[in-house]
This record gives structure tokens, C-alpha cells and sequence, in this order.
């Protein structure tokens, strides 16, 4: 299989229908005019997988455990501790914060790689970290497919991603759309569009 570079990914984003155009609230709270929906990629176990290849090619080293965010972030995080012959462990929301369930352990020590699919604002996968990092384990980045960031990403461990896709992001009081009464999708909440994207 041949290597994956920008315009290949953007061509398998394109492709299968993951990028959407309306009129979205992120779970950010930020509007955008696009969503990003990787999980139409990454139901397909040999797109995925390549995909997964491409971004653990951005992290040397060993890795002990992979931790993704939310489901579709799963998918992308098992296929990346195969690659990595490591753990594959994702976290859950448990009374407003992120947490461990399900018997899953992060030892002092292990070297953890956080992978989300669609980084926007940075907000949940800054709760990853801490978490890890709460844990004990040294994280060594963060990967992700997209990164929609439009001001950056603040966060303590080296961001890499396959993709910038900066898109334009508006706060619900500055939305063109809105103004226009076009009426909005709650993508954080909308199971066809699937889990939170913008964070």
C-alpha cells in the first residue's frame, strides 16, 4: 500500500461523504459551515489501518499505550496500537469528566500517545492529557487525523496531525448562518453525524 500524503487523505475524506456541509454547533459551542466526520473513513477496518500507519509514522519510539477520546477516536486508536504492537484503551465521560472505565489502568511511568480524530479547540483532548498525566504516565503527543484549530492548540505535549483543515468556526452571537435563520444541527448531539467533533 502505497504511503498517504495530504491530498490522498483529504481525496478519502471527500470520497466517502466525511466532509459535511450545513450549518453545525460543535461541541465547542463554535458554529461552522463544515463538520468533519471522520467515522464515514473509518468504518472501512483497511482504510483505517492505513491511515493509522500514516500518523504512527509521526511518533518514533516506544509506545505503551494508546488513549483515544471518544468512539470514533476508538476506532483510530486500536488501529494504532496494532501498528504499535501496544494497549488500546479510550475514555469515558463519567459526572462531567473524563475518566476511566471498564477495568482500564495507565501505569506510573508508561508512555502513553493520545489519538483523536478532528482536533478543533483542543478542550477534550487537553482533559486526556491531564488525565494521563494524572496517572503518572509520560505522555509523548497527541495525533490526530484533522486539525480544524484555527488559533493553534495550547497544549503541554507535541501536537501531530495528518491534516490541517482549518475551517471557519463562529460563535453562535457572530454566525452568519444564524443571522441568515438558517437553522442548526447540534452535531455534538445528532447520532447521524456521531460523537464530538470541535473539541
Amino acid at each position: 500500500m502505497t504511503a498517504l500524503n495530504k491530498m490522498d487523505l483529504l481525496g478519502l475524506l471527500q470520497e466517502h461523504g466525511a466532509v459535511v456541509h450545513g450549518h453545525f454547533a460543535l461541541a465547542s459551542g463554535l458554529h461552522s459551515p463544515v463538520y468533519v466526520q471522520t467515522a464515514m473513513v473509518l468504518q472501512y477496518p483497511h482504510v483505517a489501518q492505513r491511515i493509522a500507519k500514516a500518523l504512527v509514522g509521526k511518533f518514533s519510539g516506544d509506545i505503551d499505550v494508546v488513549i483515544a477520546p471518544t468512539v470514533v477516536s476508538a476506532v483510530l486508536g486500536q488501529e494504532v496500537a496494532r501498528a504499535k504492537k501496544c494497549r488500546a484503551i479510550f475514555t469515558e465521560r463519567v459526572q462531567g469528566m473524563m475518566a476511566l472505565r471498564r477495568d482500564f489502568r495507565i501505569e506510573r511511568g508508561e508512555r502513553a500517545l493520545v489519538v483523536q480524530d478532528v482536533l478543533t479547540t483542543g478542550r477534550l483532548t487537553a482533559e486526556i492529557v491531564f488525565l494521563a498525566q494524572a496517572y503518572g504516565a509520560k505522555v509523548v503527543g497527541v495525533g490526530g487525523i484533522v486539525d480544524r484549530s484555527v488559533a493553534g492548540l495550547n497544549l503541554s505535549v507535541p501536537v501531530r496531525t495528518l491534516i490541517a483543515y482549518p475551517l471557519q468556526v463562529y460563535s453562535p452571537d457572530s454566525c452568519p448562518q444564524c443571522a441568515d435563520g438558517v437553522p442548526v444541527k447540534d452535531a455534538s448531539k445528532n447520532p447521524s453525524l456521531g460523537a464530538a467533533e470541535g473539541e
